[in-house]
């Protein structure tokens, strides 16, 4: 049997029925902890409250919702049935009680957003109802699905209209230096929101493949017969190990403007995740109930970001988290350690008394056109 074939029925083996379900599910049971911590620090930035509260009274939401309802296809049982089914399933295995409406728009661009103040809508895009098979779609609704399910949707609708009404929100009273802080912050939280609703995905698809597939074919294209998953989820490695502090700063600078993170990285981080013990003490049955969020601790959640975070820097193979992490732990000299990164940091300190022939690492090298 062709790899094509054996594929296709990988796939039809996972039919919905089969699907284990989770009753009363928390979103706490799936949210990375960076998207939890970047959320209070977004509510802390000074004037989000400001902000948050003027637009929650102003923004368009009926216009949008018209919008969409005027000149966008409405899913139901007689358009696009099969992502109804989708989605009520998906709603389904999440224990969402509300369905969320959902529309399709036509653009090339592959794309699905969960947007709303009052209640969530989830929009795809025409592009990405024809890249994605059957179960890479229901990967993306059940990405979608999380969001609501998280209550993302408020947030995300406001970085909709920070980002695509800037001029037009200069009015208040913040001055365009506080603005932009709160974007950034937004764009920050946004980004490990994304991490989040993956997970929500998996949770949905139960299919690790189908959700890998998806993300290679946002990045790629519909050419899988011309990608692999592990020379993908290489390019994730390399991104992160490889170069000096240059690239760390080139990285953090090419990824702030982004909504979404790196696809590979994605993808690593959700394989990451379903090869855990927290994925599969899900699966068995074993996560938080919604009945229980009253009763959870801030600083509970505050130290597992915190141990996150300290957990990801220890174990980080990037060049400018092996330095903090160095230095945390009381190695080296700062100043000697930048100097050595920027000239093509390799972690480790060169040899004490090197000879003559052991080049200087004093100063970087002259960058050449």
């Amino acid at each position: 049997m062709s790899d094509d074939g054996r594929e296709q029925d990988e796939r039809e083996q996972v039919p919905s029925r089969q699907r284990r379900r989770f009753p009363e599910i928390s979103s706490r049971a799936y949210e990375h902890p960076a998207d939890r911590s970047a959320l209070v620090a977004l509510r802390k930035l000074s004037g989000f409250d400001t902000v948050f509260k003027a637009l929650s009274g102003l923004l368009p939401e009926r216009s949008l919702r018209l919008l969409f309802l005027s000149d966008s296809v409405r899913v139901s049982d007689q358009q696009f049935a099969h992502l109804n089914d989708m989605l009520r399933d998906a709603c389904y295995i999440l224990d969402l009680e509300k369905v969320p409406p959902m529309y399709v728009t036509q653009d090339p661009q592959p794309n699905a957003m969960c947007i709303g103040l009052d209640e969530p809508i989830i929009v795809v895009t025409t592009g990405l109802v024809e890249l994605l098979d059957e179960e890479e779609m229901r990967a993306v609704v059940g990405h979608e699905v999380g969001h609501a399910l998280s209550g993302h949707a408020v947030y995300r609708t406001i970085l909709l209209f920070l980002t695509s009404l800037a001029v037009r929100v200069a009015w208040i009273p913040l001055g365009n230096l506080a603005i932009m802080a709160i974007v950034t912050g937004l764009r920050e939280w946004f980004r490990k929101s994304e991490l989040s609703a993956d997970r929500a995905g998996l949770l949905v698809g139960q299919d690790l493949k189908a959700s890998m597939r998806g993300l290679m074919k946002i990045a790629g294209g519909n050419h899988l017969h011309q990608m692999n998953v592990d020379a993908f989820l290489q390019q994730a490695e390399e991104y992160e190990s490889g170069g000096d502090l240059r690239d760390s700063v080139l990285k953090i600078l090419n990824v702030l403007p982004r909504s979404h993170p790196f696809t590979t990285v994605r993808a690593a981080e959700l394989k990451k995740w379903a090869e855990s013990r927290d994925h599969q003490r899900i699966m068995d049955g074993h996560y938080p109930r919604r009945s229980e969020d009253k009763d959870t601790s801030v600083s509970d959640s505050f130290r597992e970001s915190a141990a996150h975070y300290a957990s990801h820097v220890k174990s980080s193979k990037d060049p400018l988290m092996k330095l903090v992490s160095d230095l945390a732990g009381g190695a080296g000299d700062l100043g000697d350690r930048v100097r050595r990164g920027f000239g093509g940091f390799t972690g480790s300190a060169p040899p004490k008394g090197g000879g003559k022939d052991q080049p200087s690492t004093d100063t970087p090298p002259r960058d050449e056109d």
